[in-house]
């Protein structure tokens, strides 16, 4: 559905969103829950915490 599409598609992250990213993934939070807290796709959100070096918890 439309309703559904991200409107910041390929979006440059901010410095904020990244720290937002890091204090995030420290605190154990899952993907989900991270790429909602920052409004943006579990994949992009994935790419970026891979790219920082960062792990994500996953729920099981």
């Amino acid at each position: 559905m439309a309703g559904d599409r991200f409107e910041r598609h390929k979006q440059p992250w901010t410095p904020d969103e990244i720290q937002k990213l890091h204090t995030l993934a420290k605190k154990g939070m899952a993907l989900k829950a991270i790429a909602k807290a920052l409004t943006r796709s579990e994949e992009s959100t994935k790419a970026r915490a891979k790219q920082d070096g960062l792990n994500i918890a996953k729920l099981r």
